[in-house]
């Protein structure tokens, strides 16, 4: 049954609120976001020892990919039973499943295992971000969104920094308190989320008027055997062959998931758990296309970059993260150069066109790095790269809550969230698979070219290196470099050569792609429309009556 035309709105303020009282909020929100963009870029600092330290390098894209399927199904869910039942309850619910699934993730023996666990990260994960901006949406009208929603890049900005820290300092620790070191990396995210739990049950006071929806569960397992098989593949494609009878049938169940997918949500119609009129919107449809091909260059692009500054560059987790530095100095500054023009101007469209372009030459030129590239030219790419991240994460989300009605603000937020998921996922697993799947031949490539140069064959004669000269001979080095990096950084220079090449060969074909996938994204950009953000959005009445408390 529809909603009654009366029961329109959702989670308003329980008075007209004051700028005080919206930074009040949004520091529960901002601590509910720290705790899984901390634990992002913690993960992804100290990723390659835990890998090495369960033997599964090559399978580090499970333990990302898991993470980004659930909170990718997840997030609309959240969406629309925050629509129904109020944001609170489920922003807290996903804080407390997230800390759940850290405690698990720092019992896990095996890289399968913490894929596991990380999948149930995910499920908490998927909240915290899109309720965050959902809220926001329902509390601030469109013109302020920009400068709110810079609070939350912020935020992003500060895990950035902290989170290389934190993450090699417990991964470069052989134990602390008795426990090794890289499961702190989980471990550490308890007392943040019960902070963050305690500040949010404090501070968030909406008044919700509750939806007449039903809840599309058919929907939602639809959306889940459409996805998974389809993220399977892109991940095992390359062991099991991407013609193989398993990666067929991946194939298909798949695309039935997907087609029953579609056919629920247009039968369900309002009820749908991502509601297909919303996507009828020109600025939601493109904005949505728009976000998968972001999510796909983005998530992709960035996978790599900490594996190249490791492996290729043998720096630490600590060290690699304080090299992207000037990644997150991008980000900060394209995201406060918008913000703040946008909520002069109301012109958001002129970012979406820089900012496409800037990240689709960024990876470009990331294409041509080798294993000698001088650190200061990858970080001037870094910083390029994130000034068009900041350019393009607020515009294409104000596009989508500027034309959503505010009965589907959760999930049109959610929606636009989902879309950028689903790129992301799409492109950890499909980037990673590039990358091992021309790996061994770049390594081999490499050292037999290797073979041909005086320095090389000298270190083959050396005495000290007999042991690993017999493993390279047999084989062993090559198929144990996909398990296990860590041997480079200890062994003779002139045999870890070939070995680094190999890789920035193949991480060059990464970024090469995901500069094409980005080019296309630049073009869909031009299609996004301009809506007029001093007007409210449709069905939308502005909540903030004043900026400083009432005299």
């Amino acid at each position: 049954m529809s909603a009654t035309p009366e029961l329109t709105s959702t989670d308003v303020p329980e008075s007209p609120l004051s700028h005080n009282q919206i930074v009040t909020i949004i520091i529960g929100l901002m601590l509910g976001m720290f705790l899984a963009a901390l634990d992002q870029t913690i993960v992804a600092t100290a990723i390659r020892t835990i890998a090495d330290d369960l033997q599964g390098l090559d399978r580090q894209a499970w333990v990302t990919t898991a993470y980004l399927i659930t909170s990718t199904i997840v997030t609309p869910l959240y969406g629309k039973l925050s629509d129904i039942y109020g944001r609170k309850p489920f922003f807290i619910t996903a804080i407390t499943v997230f800390v759940i699934g850290s405690v698990m993730c720092t019992f896990a023996d095996s890289m399968t295992q913490l894929a596991a666990f990380r999948a149930v990260q995910g499920v908490g994960a998927g909240g915290l971000f899109s309720l965050a901006l959902a809220i926001i949406g329902d509390i601030v009208p469109p013109m302020e969104r920009a400068k709110y929603q810079g609070y939350f890049l912020a935020v992003f900005g500060t895990s950035s920094v902290l989170g290389p820290v934190i993450g090699g300092f417990f991964a470069g620790m052989t134990s602390f308190l008795g426990i090794a070191g890289w499961r702190w990396v989980f471990l550490v995210n308890v007392p943040i989320g019960i902070v963050a739990l305690l500040v949010v049950m404090r501070t968030l006071h909406l008044r919700h008027t509750r939806l007449d929806h039903r809840i599309d569960w058919w929907g939602a397992a639809a959306l889940s055997v459409g996805l998974v098989p389809l993220l399977l593949v892109a991940e095992q494609g390359r062991e099991w062959g991407w013609g193989s009878t398993d990666s067929m049938i991946c194939y298909v169940i798949g695309g039935l998931g997907v087609l029953a997918f579609l056919t629920i949500e247009r039968w369900m119609g309002d009820e749908a758990l991502l509601p297909i009129r919303l996507f009828t919107n020109k600025t939601i449809g493109i904005s949505s296309i728009a976000s998968t091909v972001l999510g796909i260059a983005l998530f992709g692009g960035i996978a790599c970059l900490p594996l190249y500054l490791q492996i290729v560059k043998g720096s630490s987790p600590t060290e690699a993260g304080l090299q992207l530095l000037p990644l997150t100095l991008g980000i900060m500054s394209g995201s406060i150069i918008s913000g703040q023009t946008i909520s002069r101007t109301g012109r958001y469209r002129v970012f979406l066109r820089l900012g496409a372009p800037l990240i689709a030459v960024a990876l470009f030129i990331f294409h041509y790095i080798a294993w000698d590239t001088p650190m200061w030219q990858i970080m001037i790419v870094s910083t390029l790269f994130g000034l068009g991240m900041g350019f393009m994460m607020q515009p294409l989300m104000l596009a989508v809550q500027s034309a959503a009605e505010r009965r589907d603000m959760g999930i049109a937020t959610a929606s636009a969230t989902f879309t950028r998921q689903i790129g992301g996922t799409l492109g950890t697993a499909v980037f990673l698979s590039i990358l091992f799947s021309l790996l061994p031949d770049k390594i081999a490539s490499s050292l037999t070219a290797a073979q041909g140069t005086a320095e090389f064959r000298a270190a083959l004669a050396d005495p000290a290196n007999a042991e690993f000269v017999a493993s390279l001979k047999s084989g062993a080095a090559g198929e144990g470099i996909m398990k296990d990096s860590s041997f480079l950084t200890s062994l003779d220079p002139r045999l870890a050569k070939p070995f680094l090449q190999g890789f920035a060969e193949s991480m060059d074909h990464v970024f090469l792609v995901a500069s094409l996938v980005m080019a296309v994204g630049a073009v869909i950009t031009w299609m996004i429309p301009q809506i007029d953000l001093r007007r409210p959005a449709p069905g939308e009445a502005p909540v903030l009556a004043e900026r400083h408390p009432p005299r």
